[in-house]
Formats: C-alpha cells, sequence, structure tokens
C-alpha cells in the first residue's frame, strides 16, 4: 500500500476522500474479483478497456469493469469486507515513542507526559449496518466475533534547562501499553495484552443491545538525571516519574442473535405452507436439504470503506500533518431493494402469499454520497414475517439466514398453533323463493370434512401469526355477505341471471382451521316459474291487443265492401 506521507505543518489538499486501492494490486486474501465490489463509496468514474489498458499496462475482469462505473449488491452478506478488514489491519502501524498516529475523528486524551494518547475501535466483525430509515442506522454485530482497535500515543518530555553547576537530563526510561480491555456496558469481557493494535475475541449471550468500550492502560516511565558540580566532586541524583493513563472508545452495538418462529400447514393438494418470522431485519430461508428452493425479504446488501479511515494524523511535539491511511475497514451494509420480497426458483419455485413487518420511511438519506443501489425512495415494510406456499419442504432441513454474515436463526417452535388446520370448503347456493320480480337466494358454507358450519366471523379461529388479521367473505352479485352461526346467508337479487357465489376465506396466517377457497352457482329467470310463465303470456298478450284491433277491423271492413265495390272503385 502507499507508505505514509508526513508533511509537517500542512494538510494535504485531496486526501479526504481516499481512493480505494486497484483491485487485484494488492495481498488481502481476495481476488481481484472479490476485491473489486468492496468499495461502493468511491467515484464510479468509468473508465473504458482502452484507457485503463494505456494507464495501467493490464487488463481487467468483466466485474472489476462493472464495479468501475457502478455499485455491485448482494442477495446475502458477503464474507470479503471481514477479509479485507483483517488483512488490511496488519498494516496499521503506530508513531514511535515521540509521534502519535491517530485518525481524524479518535479522541485525544492528554497527561503530564503522555500526549495525544488514543484508544479508538478500528472494526467490529462480523457486522452488518442496518439502514432502516434515516436517523436509525443501528450497527448489528454477531453473539461471537473479533473487534479491532488502534492504541498511541507519545511521550513528552519535560523541557527544564541546566543552570549553574547543575545538569538536567530527562529521558525514557520505558513505555507500554500495560493492558487492552474489552468492556460490555461496564463490565470487562474480554483482556489482552498491551498492543497498539489489539484484536480481542468476544462472546455475548442474552443480550439485545450494547455498549462495547475498547480500553488501552498506557504506562511510562521517565528518568530525571540531575548532576551537580561541586568543590568536593560531581553528584548525581536520579529521580524517576511515573504516569498511567487509560484510553477508550465506545460503539454502540445491537447483538444479532437469531431465533425464528416457524408455522406450518398443508393444503388439500399436499401442497404445504410455511410461515417464518423475526423480530428483527434477517434475510431468508431455505425449504431443502439441497437449497434449492428459498426465498428472502426485502434486505439486499452493499459493502463500503468507513470513510473516517480514509486519511491519519501523525503528530510530534511541534508539528501534526494528514496522511494517506494504510488500513481501510469495510463494512457490510443492509438495505431494503426495490427489488422487494422474492422466492427462487423464480417461475416454479415457491409463492409468496404474505409478507408483513414495521412501515418505515425510506432510509434513503443515510446511504451516503457516492452509493448507486436500488434502496426504496418511498415507505416500505420491514418484512420481518415472510409465509409461502411449495411443493416440498423438509422441516429438518430448514435453514433461516440473518443479515450478519454467519449468524443463522434457531427454530423455536411456538408454544402452540404452530402445525396449522387447513381444509376443504363447500359452498352451495339455491334460489330458495321467487316471483316475477326478484329472487331469495340461499348460500351454504360447511366444513367438506366435517360438514361443520363455517362462520365467517368467528373469534374463535383466530389466531394471527403476524400482520392484519383478514376475516373470510362471500361475494356474489356485486355484494358481500357473511354466514350466520349455522353457516347460511341469504341474498335478494332483482336481475335474470346466471349468479356464481366465491368463497374467500380468511388465511391460515390468522385462522386455525382455515379452509380454501369453494365457488358455486345458481341460474334465476322469471320464466323459471309457473307464475312467470302466466305472467309472460298475459303481459304478451297485452301488448298484442291493438294489433288485434286493427286485423279485425280490417277483416269487418273488407266484408262490408266486398271485392266487386274495391274494383269499382279502383279501375
Amino acid at each position: 500500500m502507499t507508505a505514509l506521507i508526513s508533511l509537517p505543518g500542512r494538510r494535504l489538499p485531496g486526501l479526504v476522500t481516499a481512493t480505494p486501492p486497484r483491485p487485484g494490486t494488492e495481498d488481502n486474501g481476495l481476488s481481484e474479483n472479490e476485491s473489486a465490489t468492496l468499495w461502493s463509496r468511491d467515484t464510479d468514474n468509468y473508465t473504458s478497456q482502452e484507457e485503463y489498458r494505456q494507464r495501467y499496462g493490464d487488463e481487467r475482469t468483466a466485474i472489476h469493469q462493472i464495479a468501475n462505473g457502478s455499485d455491485i449488491t448482494f442477495k446475502r452478506p458477503p464474507a470479503t469486507a471481514a477479509t479485507w478488514t483483517r488483512n488490511d489491519f496488519e498494516d496499521l502501524e503506530a508513531g514511535g515513542s515521540d509521534t502519535s498516529i491517530h485518525p481524524p475523528h479518535a479522541s485525544l486524551e492528554d497527561g503530564v507526559f503522555i500526549q495525544d494518547a488514543h484508544a479508538t475501535v478500528f472494526a467490529v466483525q462480523p457486522s452488518t449496518r442496518g439502514h432502516l430509515e434515516s436517523g436509525d442506522t443501528p450497527l448489528y454485530i454477531a453473539p461471537n466475533g473479533t473487534i479491532r482497535g488502534f492504541v498511541d500515543y507519545r511521550v513528552r518530555l519535560p523541557n527544564e534547562s541546566s543552570s549553574g553547576n547543575r545538569t538536567v537530563e530527562w529521558s525514557l526510561a520505558e513505555h507500554e501499553i500495560k493492558e487492552v480491555r474489552l468492556q460490555k456496558d461496564g463490565e470487562t469481557i474480554a483482556r489482552t495484552e498491551g498492543s497498539h493494535t489489539p484484536a480481542l475475541d468476544y462472546r455475548i449471550d442474552d443480550d439485545w443491545s450494547a455498549t462495547l468500550s475498547l480500553e488501552a492502560e498506557i504506562h511510562i516511565r521517565l528518568k530525571k538525571t540531575i548532576q551537580t558540580d561541586g568543590i568536593n566532586g560531581t553528584s548525581v541524583d536520579v529521580v524517576y516519574r511515573e504516569e498511567t493513563r487509560n484510553v477508550s472508545d465506545s460503539v454502540d452495538v445491537e447483538i444479532y442473535d437469531l431465533s425464528a418462529y416457524p408455522y406450518y400447514a398443508e393444503y388439500p393438494n399436499d401442497d404445504a405452507g410455511v410461515a417464518i418470522f423475526q423480530s428483527r431485519p434477517w434475510q431468508g430461508y431455505t425449504l431443502t436439504d439441497e437449497g434449492n428452493a428459498s426465498v428472502r425479504g426485502v434486505w439486499r446488501f452493499y459493502t463500503a470503506r468507513n470513510t473516517n479511515w480514509d486519511t491519519l494524523v501523525r503528530s510530534n511535539r511541534t508539528d501534526s500533518a494528514e496522511v494517506e491511511s494504510d488500513a481501510i475497514p469495510v463494512y457490510v451494509h443492509a438495505y431494503p431493494s426495490r427489488i422487494g420480497p422474492r422466492a427462487e426458483p423464480v417461475r416454479d419455485g415457491p409463492e409468496i402469499i404474505d409478507t408483513w413487518g414495521t412501515e418505515r420511511s425510506s432510509p434513503l438519506e443515510s446511504i451516503g454520497e457516492n452509493v448507486t443501489i436500488e434502496v426504496v425512495n418511498q415507505s416500505y415494510e420491514t418484512t420481518y414475517g415472510v409465509a409461502v406456499r411449495t411443493e416440498n419442504v423438509d422441516r429438518e432441513a430448514l435453514h433461516v439466514a440473518g443479515i450478519v454474515r454467519g449468524v443463522n436463526a434457531s427454530i423455536a417452535e411456538p408454544d402452540a398453533g404452530s402445525e396449522r388446520q387447513l381444509r376443504r370448503s363447500n359452498l352451495s347456493v339455491e334460489v330458495l323463493q321467487q316471483n316475477q320480480s326478484q329472487a331469495r337466494l340461499r348460500i351454504e358454507l360447511r366444513d367438506n370434512e366435517t360438514g361443520a358450519p363455517i362462520i365467517l366471523n368467528d373469534d374463535t379461529r383466530r389466531y394471527l401469526i403476524g400482520g392484519s388479521a383478514r376475516n373470510g367473505s362471500i361475494t356474489i352479485a356485486d355484494q358481500e355477505v357473511e354466514t350466520n352461526a349455522s353457516g347460511v346467508a341469504i341474498v335478494t337479487i332483482t336481475e335474470p341471471g346466471i349468479y356464481t357465489a366465491r368463497y374467500h376465506p380468511g388465511s391460515w396466517l390468522g385462522h386455525n382451521p382455515a379452509y380454501v377457497s369453494d365457488t358455486a352457482t345458481a341460474r334465476w329467470h322469471p320464466l323459471g316459474t309457473i307464475n312467470g310463465w302466466f305472467d309472460l303470456v298475459f303481459e304478451a298478450g297485452w301488448q298484442f291487443i291493438p294489433f288485434f284491433v286493427m286485423f279485425y277491423a280490417g277483416r269487418r271492413l273488407l266484408r262490408m265492401l266486398g271485392p266487386a265495390d274495391i274494383f269499382q272503385r279502383n279501375p
């Protein structure tokens, strides 16, 4: 990587946003394709293949070329960010006893002799920065992970002058970082020997959120030598001064420990229904051991550097200067995508029947500059719950993945109601009464297996998994009707025709037992009754009376005049 450049007394222009290293030029554990996907915060100024070849003398891969002009997103949290960060962290070096190196955002502390001291969190991984909405971007970390930090300081020797026959000299006897500790809400959960670049493994159980603090104990020992020249010779006195200072940095985190709650249903045609919810953002789940059938929610991922580490500040007794950083941490980011929930395979895979979650506003403003992704630009639903219908599901192989790499949910069976009954319904409709102007239809809805009436608005069947409750309904003749306690509804129609009643059942996500849809048809026309035929004949006869009168009058006229009279009058 680029070596540290020290320009005392002035700030380097153009270092505010560092240019990420060119993919394939560093030994960081990643291939060229992998490292090309890391830099979503870089400026996407596309360079043509010819211009790139002339500038660097080699060819780009296809992925590198795409990443040069756009940003690449992922369906699941990639491991590339942690791999890069772990390897790049090794390039971070302290400045020595008379020079302190720190990122611009570090919180510096000064003592009597210890100056510009800091302990700054470099990265916590595995982790994912969630973009839930503007102003709400929690850092989700795995329950087991590693926190890396950078600790540095410089020692200020007293500027005590000599006078007369007395000579004073200060020197640094020893200096060290005695210990580095990791604390969770004030409790020490990990510690290691002193280091400028500590890496502490942690394990956090049964906690929802916490404040992690990286604390370092810095200790120095100065030697003061006083030489006094006298008549009887020279005397030398040695005095030691010590100082210890604790420095720290904190980060607020969400402990991402998933417990998913599944519900199952079996359709009458042997299809399977699966619904899973989790009260935090999660990626999705696979339904088979081979992993060839899966569903995911609204979340997608990108990787980007932490721009706080683009530059470092080198400070000594007289000057400070900003230099390009040799180590850049990279994080995974999760965001709600306009692509929305998806099931795979796309054509003949699982069918998403419902999603539910919390309504939130777009997190677009929290994404930052130079990130080109398909983030939602309006309010969205967090898809904490996703329900599907599928041909096959292997419950033993059900795999629920989170938005933090490597964190998969433990499957927690609900106390009751995890196995939903989904039955066939039996809908019938018949003409109950009719006359020439209207008919009354009797609609009956029953359980096809037991024959018991199905009451649409039945609180005893309601068992909501998530989302909003939806009662069943029956529609016919542009009307929506409900059954009574006997599973019966009566509808009056006034127009002749064929009427189809359709049962729209409440989802098995909100009812137990639940039912599948059914239809039934009835036909009504006034001619379908004896009275209807009588009314038709009467009405038709009434309409033909004027024609009968005219016909009768014509025949009488012909008889009165006779054929001869007619021909005589009309030769």
